[in-house]
């Protein structure tokens, strides 16, 4: 298959634009900074973030799904990364189940190892990781991260820093299944302890425990705007 076409429809076997993708333009979602303001209402493209490891509790794969239902019967379309096992493919399959739309990225080399789901809205073949991460953040107005390893945390911390620099400014959310993520938060403010980010930065990101509280805290993020960067330095003033 030819790398950056794009695949629509519900089987491989069916016909597909080609479309290059090898000189992405690599600009971010800043349409919501006219009033500095965030809510649920502008959120209609939500990037989820996920395992896609098959080794995982049951408890994680079932919260995924319900995070999959949850944004599907909110109106919220998602990008992801196209996997159909773990965490990846419970997403996909409880937002499909509630007629959603689910927009996949994958480059071609991991097709096979992520087990690429055969059923989504649409489907973005890529040629490696870094148009992936890109073109799965670009066009979103959101960001919720479910437990992950190496590459979820990659995927987060490039939001993360992008948002710090006013490049992209959607409300971040990280469920925080069972804990999972309580290391990582405490790290993070250790960080703002240390002064290795300002104190103004852990209103990036929202915390919740549950999929059923996603909703709310889009609504309730943090103002955010391109702004961001007259302060993504740390001085003695915003420390």
């Amino acid at each position: 298959m030819a790398i950056g076409g794009w695949l629509t429809g519900c089987s491989f076997s069916c016909w597909f634009k080609y479309t290059l993708q090898r000189d992405v333009t690599l600009g971010y979602n800043t349409t919501m900074t006219e009033k500095n303001l965030l809510d649920s209402h502008h959120v209609k493209m939500v990037t989820v973030y996920a395992s896609s490891s098959a080794a995982l509790k049951p408890v994680y794969y079932d919260a995924a799904r319900r995070l999959g239902e949850i944004l599907a019967l909110a109106g919220k379309s998602i990008t992801y990364g196209a996997g159909g096992g773990g965490l990846m493919g419970a997403v996909a399959n409880g937002a499909l189940s509630k007629n959603g739309e689910v927009y996949g990225v994958v480059p071609n080399f991991l097709q096979e190892l992520e087990l690429t789901h055969r059923g989504l809205t649409n489907l973005k073949i890529v040629g490696d990781m870094r148009e992936r991460k890109h073109l799965m953040l670009q066009d979103s107005d959101a960001v919720v991260t479910l437990p992950g390893g190496s590459g979820t945390y990659e995927e987060l911390f490039e939001a993360l820093t992008m948002k710090r620099l006013g490049q992209w400014i959607g409300p971040i959310i990280i469920v925080n299944t069972v804990g999972f993520y309580d290391g990582l938060l405490a790290f993070l403010k250790h960080s703002v302890d240390e002064c290795f980010m300002g104190r103004r930065h852990l209103e990036m990101w929202s915390v919740v425990d549950e999929p059923e509280e996603v909703p709310a805290a889009l609504e309730n993020a943090h103002a955010w705007g391109s702004d961001a960067l007259e302060y993504a330095n740390v001085t003695n003033a915003n420390a």
